[in-house]
């Protein structure tokens, strides 16, 4: 084993122990869920599956357990609807209908860490006038 790769296995572990302390350390006032998704979210950082950096990773990890601890998570589903039609108001007529309904369901969708989250895809054939 080089020396580098010693360097870096001993980062690794020091960082982990930190974010776990962090965890632990919040104690009965943060709730077992968020302890859980904390440990959930680090064991997929650290087997290489979240499709980013191992940095990136626990940082975001970290971010979420902080926010949790401060109760400001809020993972409520309807909100996520609600900011897509929203985002749909920048449009005008049938351009707004389109993706409304892409939102609500509509058309092809693809999913996948290559697609960047969800890529929503309608057809709209228009007769020629």
């Amino acid at each position: 084993m080089s020396m580098r790769f010693c360097n870096r296995c001993a980062l690794v572990v020091v960082a982990t122990l930190l974010h776990l302390s962090d965890a632990l350390a919040a104690g009965p006032g943060l709730s077992s869920q968020a302890q859980a998704n904390y440990a959930h979210d680090m064991a997929i950082c650290n087997s290489g599956q979240s499709n980013q950096s191992l940095e990136s990773c626990r940082r975001d990890a970290g971010s979420a357990l902080a926010e949790a601890k401060r109760g400001q998570l809020n993972d409520v589903p309807d909100q996520y609807q609600k900011n897509a039609l929203r985002r749909c108001e920048s449009h005008t007529g049938d351009d707004r209908q389109a993706c409304e309904a892409r939102v609500l369901g509509q058309g092809d969708i693809t999913s996948g860490a290559k697609a960047g989250g969800l890529l929503r895809k309608s057809i709209t054939v228009t007769p020629v006038q």
